[in-house]
Parts: C-alpha cells; structure tokens; sequence
C-alpha cells in the first residue's frame, strides 16, 4: 500500500505491473465487487474503504468538496447487488452510491461527514486466484486543507471519452424539422428516486425510448434521447447534448417518491428564479444536488457579458416554454393521463436553464403512490402519458408557427 498520499486529490493509484497467474483475466475486463467482504469502517482515528474485487483493475481515488465526499473511478467494476445502506458501517461516512458513469467506466461516491485525508491507498493482487483487494485510509483534517486538496483531478490519461456518450450527433435537420431532445433523469451513478426495488432512472428510460418512438412516426418532427442507456450524464453535459443536436424542445422526465405523502399524478415544471412552494424547493434541491455529488457544478457558466446575452435569449424561450407547458397539461387532460392537482408548476431547476432553446420538466408521478408506480412500470400505464406529450409537441409547433411572425428577431 502506498502510504503517505498528501497530494491534490490524492490521486491516482493505478494498478498495472502485477504478474497475474495463468488463466486469470485481463484487467480491462470487468470485475466484479464481492459485496459480502466490501465496506468502510472506523478504526482508531480513522477510516477504510475495503474492497474486494474479482479481478485488479485501473482505478483512481479523489475528493471532492461542496459536499465532502470520496470518489473512487474504476475501468471498471459491476456493483451488481451491492447494499448502498449496509456498505458503510463508518460514523465518518454517511452514505454510499455506486454505478455506472460512462460505458467502461464505474464510480464510487462516499459521502464524508467531516473533513478527511487519504492517507493511504492502494491494491492488493492475490497471485494464486487473480482477485484484488483495494483500500484507502481516511484521516481527520481540517477544513481549510479538505478544501484545498479536493477537486476533479486533472488527469489526461483518464479524461471521459465524450464520443461514446448516449446522445449520437444527428443530421442537421432541415428549417422545418422540429428537434425534440428527451431527457431521462438520472442514470448510472445517480439511480435518482427509488421505491420497492424500482428506479427512477430505469422508469424514465423506458418512457424516454417509448417517447421518441411515437415522436419519430410524426413527419417532421425528429426526437434524440440525452441518453440510451444506464449512464450517467451530467446536467451541464445534457445541455451541451441538447445544444448539438440543435434542439428547439428539451423534455426532462423525472418521477419523485415522498414518504409519508400520498401525492399522486403527473406535474409540469417550468423556470423561475426563485421555487415558490415545497415541493419546487425540495425538486430543486433533489435534482440539482445529484449532480453536485457526482462532481459537477454548475455555477460560474459564463461571464457578465454572456450572463446578460443569454438573459436576453431567455424572455423568449421562457415564454415559449410556458406555451409548451400549458399545451402539456392540456394534452394530458384530453389523453386521460393522471394529473396532480397542481399540475403547473415553477421551480429553479439547472436541468431547465438552457437560454437557447424551450425546456420543461414532466414529473411523471410519484413512485411512492402505488397506483402511480402500478402505471409507470408498464407501457400500458406509460401510453396516455406518450400519447400526451406527442399530442402537445404537435399543438405547441403549430402556435409556435403563427407566432413566429410575430416574435421580435
């Protein structure tokens, strides 16, 4: 183990000289975590991360601040029936995630009570069966060094291929299409709301494919998905997504659980600078913070000058993303889809910030209602909501063409 990693992030313990034994695997092949052995806990004055793996694999370990939490990046690894609740036994860690972040590539993400120090890190190679055991030391530190030494490291060698991202480049469309970007929240690292055993994550996916098959059949409409798979896609980066394809509609879709609340039916969001009741505070909140724990922020995105540029694009897509909503809420009324009895709604949410195109947030329903998560999870419940917002696409493009004479260019 190599001790004594002091430096900016505490980076990177790689693994690739051991001598393995014939007919052990390749290490770029995927390992698996041996979730009865793995686990953090306290020792003394400090803290460990043990993992055990079925293979050694390239990996690396940083923190990061704003939250404090510890991340692991490996080439890579199937948390396959790993217990986010029973992995840490730590008073120093609070929580766990794991999954996938890129295809090839999986991510660790503890959250730190208080400010630690990797003290240690590195791997193991058992050379009679070819598994790899993997452990960090976590020490007490101050905040002012917590907060000098976290931060994304920067580091070529493991920099994020974004050519294999879900969301392929598409044609440019020709003046009359129409491009309709779906964005299936959460994904990978970040299962977003979970209730029974049934993800977020996965329920918005199968509604998102669903969505852009019924978009496609409509003649010069052209949908694309901000990802195909269970990925993980930063906020920022589904914009930078959405902004490719040349979107003239951004549709996230998300499904919440409140426990303790029996709040039931689908609810449309739109931007506003500050969330007015409850429930947009804790959707901003929830949403937004996601994305934090996985290492991405998203303030400070442009300077004074842009800031006010795109402050000027926005008074007319904002308008025009209240339109969207409202053709929405319309369109779920005829189809027959279940709707809460609020269901316009406002909220400061990053996923809706874009100045540059139209977005609205679709909250689904909630998986803590069981007659809501009874429809999401098949495509029969899903179809009056497809049927919805393929019936308000069509609508809010015909407004949005009788307006658009009228639209100051």
């Amino acid at each position: 183990m190599t001790r004594g990693l002091r430096a900016r992030s505490l980076l990177v313990a790689l693994f690739f000289g051991a001598t393995l034994p014939a007919g052990a695997q390749d290490f770029s092949a995927l390992a698996r975590m041996d979730v009865a052995q793995s686990g953090a806990a306290d020792s003394r004055r400090a803290a460990t991360v043990n993992l055990f793996l079925s293979q050694p694999v390239p990996y690396r370990v940083f923190t990061l601040d704003t939250p404090r939490r510890l991340v692991l990046d490996f080439k890579e690894v199937d948390f396959r029936d790993a217990d986010q609740i029973a992995f840490t036994r730590s008073a120093w860690i609070e929580g766990a995630r794991f999954g996938g972040l890129r295809p090839g590539w999986s991510r660790m993400i503890l959250d730190l009570s208080d400010p630690m120090q990797i003290d240690a890190a590195g791997m193991q190679v058992d050379t009679t069966d070819g598994t790899a055991q993997i452990d960090v030391v976590l020490s007490p530190t101050s905040e002012e060094e917590f907060a000098r030494t976290a931060g994304l490291p920067d580091d070529p060698d493991w920099a994020f291929e974004t050519e294999d991202t879900s969301l392929q480049p598409v044609p440019a469309p020709a003046d009359d299409t129409l491009v309709v970007v779906i964005d299936p929240g959460h994904g990978g690292i970040d299962p977003g709301a979970e209730q029974g055993g049934i993800h977020e994550a996965d329920v918005m996916l199968a509604l998102a494919l669903e969505l852009a098959s019924a978009l496609g059949r409509i003649e010069g409409v052209q949908p694309a998905v901000t990802r195909a798979d269970d990925t993980f896609v930063p906020l920022q980066e589904r914009m930078t997504l959405a902004r490719g394809s040349r979107a003239d509609l951004f549709i996230s879709l998300h499904a919440d659980a409140l426990e303790g609340l029996q709040a039931t039916g689908a609810s449309v969001y739109t931007l506003t600078d500050e969330a007015s009741s409850f429930a947009s505070t804790r959707m901003a909140e929830r949403h937004d913070q996601n994305d934090l724990l996985a290492g991405v922020d998203l303030d400070g995105q442009g300077d004074e000058v842009a800031l006010v540029l795109q402050d000027l694009v926005r008074v007319e897509t904002e308008a025009a993303s209240e339109r969207f909503a409202d053709q929405l809420v319309q369109a779920m009324q005829d189809t027959g889809a279940v709707l809460n009895s609020r269901p316009r709604r406002e909220a400061a949410l990053a996923v809706l910030n874009a100045a540059d195109f139209p977005s609205v947030l679709l909250e689904v329903g909630f998986l803590s209602n069981p007659d809501d998560r009874a429809r999401l999870t098949t495509p029969q419940g899903r179809a009056p909501i497809v049927a919805a917002v393929t019936l308000a696409v069509g609508r809010w493009a015909i407004e949005e063409a009788a307006l658009k004479p009228l639209i100051r260019q």
